[in-house]
């Protein structure tokens, strides 16, 4: 059946979707309840209501965001062991500041841009003077809250669209688990979605909302300014004989903070850009398939797949909307990420969950709202029953394997890996960074982050006195003969000083086949 012939609501269903709206009727418009004053000027325009106003009952501001909080807080419960190797590096960075060696990832090394959140190590550095582990459970508690604040918040938003808007929404929070399990990895993640969300509201700040969520994750960039601009537009406060006397603060407040952090970054490092982009070279191609990704198996993006809806949809919706298709492209352009779960898509998924939500209630459809989130529904929990998991256990895993090699590493005075964040964890010696990312002399090196070309000199140059490696299959074997799991460990092993290394420790990555075996030099092998 085609779109336009679909029915109309009727009866107690329509009433409970979308807020008691009369069925006979479409759903009021943003437009609908605006008066011109008698004394306005023929030449003004007068901006719209951001938000429609249901006529039926609603439910309590504080049902509503107790709802979302709990929706927010059960996978977390379940997620809460995931986390990442990265979140282990600004662990370390930010127990460095804590006991006052400064911005370093190595305490004998250099200060380095090792952090792309610029300053979100100073945050956890308040509770990381016992180790990396302190910071990185802070963290987690830090971002769990940030999180839960924003879900509840967005709650009290999507009441005001009905009860179809508010329940559909809290389950899709519940239900889509790349929100609840970056809440939870110790990264900078939540913090910026609480920012992304907050820049949704209708504050005069919201504006710096997605400022500093851009000035923590540069590509957010293109989705700030969109949103920040097309938002201004649609509401009418850019005019077409004026159009920056109304753009003119909010684009200053979402671009401010990315130049400053820029600034900053270019007098203490030498560049303006994080180090992570030198040593995590990409290419459009995987930015493709990784944004298609985020937009085909996380959920909520199914909701913004509307015709008719978007005329009558609030002027935020229609900028959220925009805005998130900036950053999918911003997406596509910086090549994506290696990280599971769509980390930077997430900041922009409760804003998709928010216009989807006004969408649905728009529709005059009952088969395509119904259609709608059977598929946001089964395509979110089909990635949480795939991925879910897995995710769950990377904590175990990494406790384990940083339990394993404190003994393993012992009187090791240089170590060489390319997983630094749980072996900075094992061991206070320094660290060599196979993929660079902590080092800016291995990040300008020839190669992706696990595919460095290592020079011949590296492991001399650098006094490294232990090695950490992934394999395949565990085995104490010569390292030319291991079968290793990445590009630049299989170069580590072709270099002629390999020779001088053995093997002494096999740790098995629990859950896997993998195991990463520990080489010693000769002299220093027990």
């Amino acid at each position: 059946m085609g779109f336009s012939s679909e029915p109309h609501f009727c009866g107690t269903i329509a009433e409970e979707w979308t807020g008691g709206a009369s069925a006979s009727s479409p759903p009021p418009s943003a437009f609908s309840s605006l008066r011109r004053p008698r004394n306005a000027r023929p030449n003004r325009v007068d901006p719209p209501s951001p938000l429609p106003a249901p006529t039926g009952r609603r439910t309590p501001t504080g049902l509503a965001v107790v709802l979302g909080m709990v929706a927010a807080s059960v996978p977390m419960v379940w997620l809460w062991g995931f986390t990442v190797d990265d979140a282990l590096i600004t662990a370390r960075v930010a127990h460095h500041l804590a006991v006052g060696v400064g911005h370093r990832f190595n305490a004998d090394g250099a200060v380095v841009d090792a952090v792309t959140p610029l300053g979100f190590s100073f945050l956890l550095a308040p509770f990381a003077a016992s180790g990396p582990l302190a910071a990185l459970s802070a963290a987690k508690v830090l971002g769990a809250a940030a999180w839960v604040g924003a879900a509840g918040w967005l709650a009290a938003e999507l009441r005001r669209f009905g009860a179809l808007a508010l329940f559909a929404g809290a389950a899709l929070l519940a239900l889509t688990i790349p929100l609840a399990a970056w809440a939870v990895a110790g990264m900078e993640t939540a913090l910026v979605t609480a920012l992304a969300t907050a820049a949704l509201g209708r504050s005069r700040f919201a504006a710096l909302g997605a400022g500093l969520a851009a000035g923590l994750r540069p590509e957010l960039a293109p989705w700030a300014v969109v949103l920040v601009a097309s938002r201004a537009l649609f509401e009418g406060r850019a005019s077409a004989r004026s159009p920056l006397a109304g753009l003119a603060a909010p684009l200053a407040a979402s671009v401010g903070p990315l130049v400053l952090v820029a600034l900053v970054r270019s007098l203490v490092f030498g560049q303006a850009y994080p180090l992570a982009a030198l040593a995590k070279p990409s290419d459009a191609t995987h930015g493709l398939y990784y944004a298609a990704g985020a937009l085909l198996f996380s959920g909520p993006p199914v909701l913004l797949v509307a015709r008719r809806a978007y005329r009558d949809a609030s002027p935020r919706t229609r900028a959220i909307a925009v805005a998130a298709g900036a950053h999918v492209v911003s997406l596509v352009l910086v090549g994506g990420d290696w990280m599971p779960l769509y980390r930077l898509f997430v900041p922009v998924l409760p804003g998709i969950v928010l216009a989807g939500a006004e969408l649905l209630v728009r529709s005059r459809s009952r088969v395509l709202v119904a259609s709608k989130l059977v598929v946001a529904f089964g395509v979110a929990g089909l990635t949480a029953v795939r991925s879910g998991p897995s995710a769950a256990r990377v904590g175990a895993q990494r406790a384990a394997l940083i339990a394993a090699a404190r003994p393993a590493l012992a009187g090791a005075r240089s170590i060489a890996a390319l997983d630094v964040g749980w072996v900075g964890a094992a061991s206070a010696a320094s660290i060599v960074d196979l993929a660079g990312v902590t080092d800016p002399g291995i990040a300008l090196l020839p190669g992706g982050h696990t595919t460095k070309r290592l020079p011949s000199g590296l492991l001399e140059s650098r006094s490294v006195d232990a090695l950490v490696v992934l394999a395949e299959n565990a085995a104490l074997v010569p390292l030319a003969e291991l079968e290793v799991a990445r590009g630049v460990e299989a170069r580590l092993g072709a270099l002629a000083s390999a020779e001088h290394f053995q093997p002494t420790a096999v740790i098995p990555l629990v859950g896997t086949r993998r195991a990463y075996v520990v080489y010693r030099r000769y002299a220093d092998a027990r």
